[in-house]
């Protein structure tokens, strides 16, 4: 896929540099920027971005390179990670020097694209996925965390997942004013003829707009002006419907939706569409048609929801984010994990434990956990408990033969044709205090269940067959989700659409991961130890300067200058240290 947009050519960024602005900056001030998380972003993101993965955005006619990939990508995690807009990015990228530091720049007056560029960019990412399917933000959430869970050793045996609702940035719109709303953007794309048609249809909403329209309205008015606008619609559907140029416009596209949506034609009269007929699927902005509804604990919420899954081995010293999706908000958490799980397990392969709430259980979602061989511990009960618990197991001389255990009783079971059965002594339930509220007495002892009866049955109870330690380590996942919801405004997204609100979640995800390894770095004193590291190597650097110009045989300001301009670079087995010039004659002097 070659994107229609570009006319660049791929070039990585990869380019040698031995000097920086950083060079000019004094000791005390070049140490306290080593330690800087902008240094360690440049360390441990930007410079493990594989650029290669974006090579299909570009042209392979010879044509202007490229804006550096990896500088593109990580000034978009830059911008989660700091909770920017883009105009404070761009005024980061131009005026801050850690920012420079964290983007590698090398002068400190380059700035390497604009708002434009980084627009693009994203529509290229946009066209990619299209055409492919690969989104390659996740791509690269993928790559840098499979690198951090292996040079870290953290244990991914052991995983939990969570999930929360965030709200794109739209109007909240009634039914009237979505309506009408839609009507006057269709009036923007129409050409001259279609427009004095049409414009004679909806003047009264084109006038005051769908707002000022109905603030006017009394409420006995309302039930009528639905039944106009239907009318309205039909006939501007009609007149438009058929014609091509309309066709790939979104206002064109919304207004159909529309129609569809909320009217039906019956014996040729347009009739609205009853409350109750009306779905959660339905568009609920002209500006995001992608949005969908749901309401959870009295709130409404128009978005989507970020499902995020991260390790949770009590042994790790440090927790990684291993896999993100944002969904349509109106999918049920355990859909959302069981089209996940195969991705996960890809992933992570180790995966046999996964804890949960309740929400996540499922009955598709068992016979998916039995089969990748992973226990699913949730830590409440979805739907309705048993009135007596009752607990049924697998026997180990046949998959097909169960035992089920009350309080006071354990019989094994024999299949019918289509569950299977077993029968309690009557003597015995007549003895049991809890007989009032048991089914299986007042069925004269009978009990009936399948196979994904005890699936559910096995899933409610494996947290009682795991240490008491284990137990309580989903509640943590929770702060997982408070990470991505800090980072809007009371829930709402500054970004529409599911394509951007899935690039929030993936730079999110991958400044989250960052974060909890830049602190472990920090914490842990690893920071002073580097830079006794980089002393190291700047000596070892140094002293292979030195043989190397012996060996050459030419003036130390002819070798300086063959150095400034790359040609030593390879011979000397580096490719980008900070060394002054000073630092480099006195070498070489001496």
């Amino acid at each position: 896929m070659k994107s229609k947009i570009t006319t660049d050519m791929f070039k990585a960024n990869n380019q040698p540099q031995l000097f920086s602005f950083e060079d000019e900056l004094g000791k005390k001030v070049r140490d306290a920027l080593e330690g800087t998380k902008e240094k360690w972003f440049y360390h441990l993101v930007l410079r493990n971005i594989n650029e290669g993965d974006f090579r299909g955005l570009y042209s392979d006619k010879a044509s202007r390179p490229n804006t550096p990939v990896n500088v593109l990508v990580s000034a978009l995690i830059l911008k989660e990670l700091k909770g920017l807009s883009y105009d404070e990015l761009m005024e980061s990228v131009m005026f801050d020097l850690r920012f420079k530091t964290a983007l590698g720049l090398v002068s400190i007056g380059e700035v390497p694209f604009s708002r434009a560029t980084l627009f693009n960019f994203q529509n290229r990412v946009l066209e990619y996925e299209l055409e492919t399917g690969i989104n390659l933000i996740e791509r690269v959430f993928d790559t840098l965390t499979a690198r951090q869970i292996k040079e870290l050793s953290i244990k991914a045996d052991i995983q939990r997942s969570d999930s929360t609702l965030v709200s794109s940035n739209i109007k909240k719109y009634s039914r009237l004013q979505l309506l009408i709303e839609v009507l006057c953007r269709l009036e923007r794309i129409l050409g001259e003829e279609d427009k004095q048609f049409i414009c004679k249809q909806i003047e009264p909403y084109l006038k005051k707009g769908a707002d000022k329209y109905i603030y006017g309205l009394k409420a006995r008015q309302l039930p009528g002006e639905l039944e106009r606008l239907g009318k309205v619609y039909f006939t501007v559907f009609e007149w438009i419907s058929g014609k091509e140029q309309y066709q790939d416009k979104k206002e064109f596209i919304n207004f159909q939706r529309a129609y569809r949506e909320h009217f039906v034609v019956v014996e040729g009269d347009v009739v609205s569409r009853p409350t109750e007929e009306l779905t959660s699927s339905m568009l609920q902005s002209p500006d995001d048609p992608d949005a969908t509804y749901r309401q959870k604990n009295g709130e409404h919420y128009k978005g989507f929801t970020i499902n995020g899954t991260e390790t949770a081995n009590p042994e790790n010293p440090l927790q990684l984010i291993t896999d993100i999706s944002v969904n349509p908000n109106n999918i049920d958490d355990s859909q959302i994990l069981n089209q996940r799980i195969d991705k996960i397990m890809e992933k992570t392969p180790e995966l046999n434990e996964i804890h949960t709430d309740g929400g996540y259980g499922s009955e598709a979602g068992d016979k998916k956990f039995e089969e990748l061989e992973v226990n699913h511990i949730t830590t409440a009960v979805r739907g309705r408990e048993s009135e007596v618990e009752k607990k049924i197991e697998q026997t180990s001389q046949s998959p097909d033969v169960y035992t089920v255990e009350c309080p006071f009783q354990k019989v094994e079971s024999t299949p019918t044709k289509k569950r299977h059965k077993v029968r309690f002594d009557m003597n015995t339930c007549k003895q049991c205090p809890l007989k009032d509220r048991c089914q299986a007495f007042r069925n004269k002892g009978r009990y009936y269940f399948t196979h994904e009866d005890y699936l559910q049955n096995k899933r409610n109870r494996n947290i009682l067959n795991i240490p008491e330690e284990r137990r309580k380590i989903r509640p943590n996942v929770e702060a997982l989700m408070n990470e991505f919801k800090i980072r809007t405004s009371g829930g709402k997204l500054k970004v529409r659409g599911l394509f951007k609100t899935t690039l929030f979640a993936f730079n999110t995800g991958i400044a989250i991961n960052f974060g909890r390894v830049y602190r472990f770095i920090a914490q842990n004193g690893l920071i002073k130890d580097s830079y006794q590291s980089t002393g190291i190597i700047l000596q070892n650097v140094m002293l292979n300067l030195s043989h190397f110009w012996l060996k050459t045989e030419i003036s130390a300001r002819n070798f300086f200058s063959r150095l400034i301009f790359g040609k030593y670079f390879l011979p000397i087995g580096i490719l980008r240290v900070n060394i002054s010039t000073r630092q480099t004659f006195n070498l070489i002097r001496g």
